[in-house]
């Protein structure tokens, strides 16, 4: 619904799924000051918790609609760069007893978190960099000691919560927005689902979900069980992933035609995303929206925290992760420093002409496109079945090049992705490494028909890593399953 003589503002829509939406201001007729008029801004917000993504990139909403809660978060400025700390609660206390069922999430009482986020607004709020915190990161909890990074919000609430973020990675945060990780199903299914493509089966008793490897449409139980399993060769660093691909497939179906013109899909999504948010300061987040209207999901960048050791065994006998200190220091520095993580920053005593040799990239972290560049039938199939076995995501099918004279095997990647590129390159012997203008990572199968074979990265680095350390991100849009 939208008042008489009012134009649409808030969104355009344009081009395809993939980098073409865009949201952007619009102009009114007239100057509305009702509910109606304030629920065109458009605001990014993640919803995530007990390692669950449960949020959407777009709120369409009144001030007063949204809970506040008190983290005891600097205040922030209007304008200007600013840190999010997103924390996800798992409060049961409302779901239905079919949905508890559902979601084999047992009978308890109480809030509990797993998971946090913490999201950079650039300066000039065109850049959005979202940083996955593991939830079993081993820190010193302000008062309390060491212990697991979540168990601050159980010690002291949001507020230690906040400081706890503020220990480990040195930034202010200048605002906090809590959800209710469970209030995730109904905002999925009142998008109609999200799609999502995982390059090894799950089977996971606990979560109930079961799925092949491959290209999913997943509804609200689903897609929660798909960002809370841990079943999966690098338990929480796997299930990261996850949450980051759910969140970029929600942000692409929330700014879809088939949301924004459809006013039913589109309340729904508005009202079941309200349910789940609480934020400090409690100022409804409306100027902020006005700032973010020209962000599109090609400006929305993931990170992972650099981790020296992914088996820290702690005092008490848990299983913990490590940060790599430096990395990680050197990381948020440059996310203080209102730096893109994305471009490269040289150390001043590295040699130009220096390459580096050790990989650094896992296999379960790359995605990749394959081609059969030959007229060898199966081929394409045959080396995907391999790269998956060697522990790479390959979503979609294997394609097919115009020439089919291929005669050596070649990967071509785009900028920055040169580290991921010499992993591939180190799972197929001979093959030709080539820089092009392109996103992603490409292989091009030759007549030469390389064996794949896997490849092992360590998790520590065997040298300190230089100031200025490029880490590896995604885009929300390379998030997004090509279907």
């Amino acid at each position: 619904m939208r008042d008489p003589g009012e134009e649409d503002a808030g969104v355009h829509v344009g081009g395809d799924a993939y980098g073409g939406v865009r949201l952007a201001g619009g102009r009114r007729r007239r100057r509305g000051r009702g509910a109606r008029a304030r629920r065109r801004n458009v605001i990014i917000a993640g919803l995530l918790s007990t390692g669950v993504l449960v949020g959407t990139g777009v709120v369409w909403a009144t001030p007063r609609q949204i809970g506040s809660v008190d983290a005891g978060v600097a205040e922030s400025a209007p304008r200007g760069a600013m840190n999010i700390l997103l924390v996800g609660i798992d409060k049961r206390d409302d779901l239905t007893r079919k949905q508890q069922n559902q979601l084999k999430l047992g009978r308890e009482s109480g809030q509990r978190t797993d998971t946090m986020m913490v999201i950079r607004l650039s300066e000039d709020h065109t850049r959005i960099t979202v940083v996955s915190l593991p939830r079993d990161t081993w820190t010193t909890i302000p008062g309390q000691g060491e212990h697991k990074i979540n168990s601050a919000y159980q010690f002291g609430g949001p507020k230690l919560a906040v400081q706890a973020v503020q220990h480990a990675t040195g930034l202010r945060i200048n605002r906090y927005i809590e959800v209710n990780v469970l209030g995730f199903i109904d905002v999925v299914d009142s998008l109609g689902g999200v799609t999502v493509c995982t390059p090894v089966p799950i089977n996971d008793p606990k979560t109930g979900l079961t799925l092949a490897a491959g290209t999913h449409e997943l509804r609200g139980a689903q897609a929660l069980g798909y960002a809370r399993t841990r079943a999966t060769a690098r338990s929480d660093l796997d299930r990261i992933d996850r949450q980051q691909q759910v969140i970029s497939a929600m942000l692409d179906r929330a700014l879809s035609a088939g949301t924004l013109a459809n006013p039913a899909r589109l309340a729904s999504f508005v009202n079941s995303t309200l349910r789940t948010v609480k934020v400090d300061p409690d100022d409804g987040l409306m100027g902020l929206a006005t700032q973010l209207r020209d962000v599109s999901l090609n400006d929305v960048k993931f990170a992972d925290v650099p981790l020296s050791n992914v088996d820290f065994k702690t005092p008490t006998g848990e299983s913990a992760v490590l940060w790599d200190k430096d990395a990680a220091r050197d990381m948020f520095a440059r996310i203080a420093a209102d730096e893109d993580l994305a471009e490269p920053t040289p150390s001043p005593s590295a040699s130009a002409s220096a390459k580096p040799t050790a990989l650094t990239i896992p296999p379960e972290r790359i995605s990749l496109v394959v081609k059969n560049g030959t007229l060898i039938t199966g081929l394409g199939a045959r080396s995907k079945a391999a790269l998956v076995a060697a522990g790479f995501a390959v979503p979609g099918e294997p394609g097919n090049t115009t020439r089919k004279d291929h005669k050596k095997t070649l990967i071509r990647y785009g900028p920055d992705r040169e580290d991921s590129a010499r992993t591939v390159a180190a799972a197929i012997p001979g093959a030709e490494l080539r820089e092009v203008d392109t996103k992603g990572i490409e292989v091009i199968l030759g007549s030469d028909q390389p064996k794949i074979k896997k490849v092992s990265v360590t998790s520590t680095p065997t040298a300190k890593p230089s100031t200025g350390a490029t880490p590896e991100t995604k885009t929300a849009t390379q998030n997004i399953c090509k279907k």
